[in-house]
This record gives C-alpha cells, structure tokens and sequence, in this order.
C-alpha cells in the first residue's frame, strides 16, 4: 500500500512509519511526505531517506483552504497515494478532502478519544486528574479528533508528573502505535464498517498494550 504521510514540523511520528515501512515484510510503503511548511524539519529527513518529498505551502492560497486541499489531493493523484497518514500535521481538513479520502486517512492524536480532543492534551488529563492517559490512531471525519478507533494505547500517569514528562512517555507509545495501526489497515486486518473499525480475529494486539512479560 502506497502510504503519504502528512507533517508541518520535525515529523517524529513519520519518521517511526519509515521505520517500519523499510522492513521488506511491512505491508505498506512510505512513498510521500508533504508538509505545508517549506521549511519542515521534517522533509529533509524524509529525503535523506530517499522518500519523495513536496512542500504545498497553505500562505499562498490567501485563506481559500478548499483551493489549497485541492492542489494537495494532485499531488497524492499524481504519486498514486492509497492512504493518507496525519502525522502532526496542524491544519485542520475541510469537509472536501475528508469526504473524498473517506476511510482512506488516518491520524494519531495524543489522548485517549474521545477524551481531550483539540490541543494541550496532556495538562488537560493531569488537570482533570485522570489515572490513564495516552494516544490514539483514529479515521480521520470531518470534526475535530473524530472518526472511527483504530487503536490505543496507555499509559499510567504518575503524581509528580507534569505536561512534559507524561507527554514524553505519551510520545514513546505513539512511537509503536503508528506503525502497529497502519499495519492493521495495509494488511487488511482492519476495516471499516460505518463510523467503527472491525478488527480480523486473528489480528495482532497493540504491542503498546500488550508488552511483552519479563524474563
């Protein structure tokens, strides 16, 4: 499967779906990464790689976001994209290109949906004095941090954490749950069935719930 990932910034979650996309066995293959910053960290580490790059800066459209989305939904035509990863890319998508990449884009948010969705997600959870908090791969609908559950994975919170240090252990999860979500889609392990994602029987768990005991 023909995979884009999608970033502004740095792209750490990218880079940890082109690690698992360089193993010969993944069932995906990471063929694009695009940013609306010319200027992302990113991209320069995704071309290092030998992953195609573009840059499809949004200032130039003057607002006009649906203009934008379309020159984007060219690109991902002309390099023949199947599906689309979201990984830190901070726009928000109009109707136009969720609907027409229905079921076919997904994305990672840093909480436990539906819980905190939107921004500042990790003061939000100590703030609220939650037990758990952590991330989920979700298909992307047209409402803010929406759509049909992938996967999850959690982590406990710890009384003298602060917004940064549970958002690095958050972060490490996100790490391994990437990869393990789009992997479920590519192989075909998962499907989606109206607004829920049915899982084969036989699929793997989340390595980021299901650890592996101790010696």
């Amino acid at each position: 499967m023909r995979v884009a990932a999608f970033i502004s910034g740095r792209g750490s979650n990218m880079l940890a779906l082109a690690d698992a996309c360089a193993d010969p066995d993944f069932p995906a293959e990471l063929s694009l990464v695009l940013s609306n910053e010319a200027d992302a960290p990113g991209l320069a580490a995704a071309a290092a790689r030998g992953i195609a790059v573009e840059a499809v800066p949004h200032r130039p459209f003057a607002g006009d976001r649906e203009a934008h989305e379309r020159t984007i939904d060219a690109v991902l035509t002309r390099e023949r994209i199947e599906l689309v990863c979201l990984a830190g890319y901070m726009r928000l998508l109009t109707p136009w290109l969720v609907e027409r990449w229905r079921d076919r884009m997904i994305n990672i948010h840093p909480s436990l949906l539906p819980a905190f969705k939107g921004l500042d997600t990790h003061g939000r959870a100590l703030a609220a004095g939650v037990r758990w908090h952590g991330c989920t791969v979700h298909v992307v609908r047209a409402a803010m941090d929406e759509g049909p559950i992938v996967a999850q994975a959690a982590v406990p919170v710890a009384d003298d954490d602060d917004a940064h240090t549970l958002g690095a252990r958050v972060l490490e999860q996100e790490h391994r749950l990437y990869p393990h979500a789009l992997s479920l889609i590519a192989s075909g392990a998962a499907r989606v069935a109206g607004e829920r994602v049915i899982l084969h029987p036989h699929a793997l768990p989340s390595p980021a719930l299901n650890p592996p005991e101790a010696p």
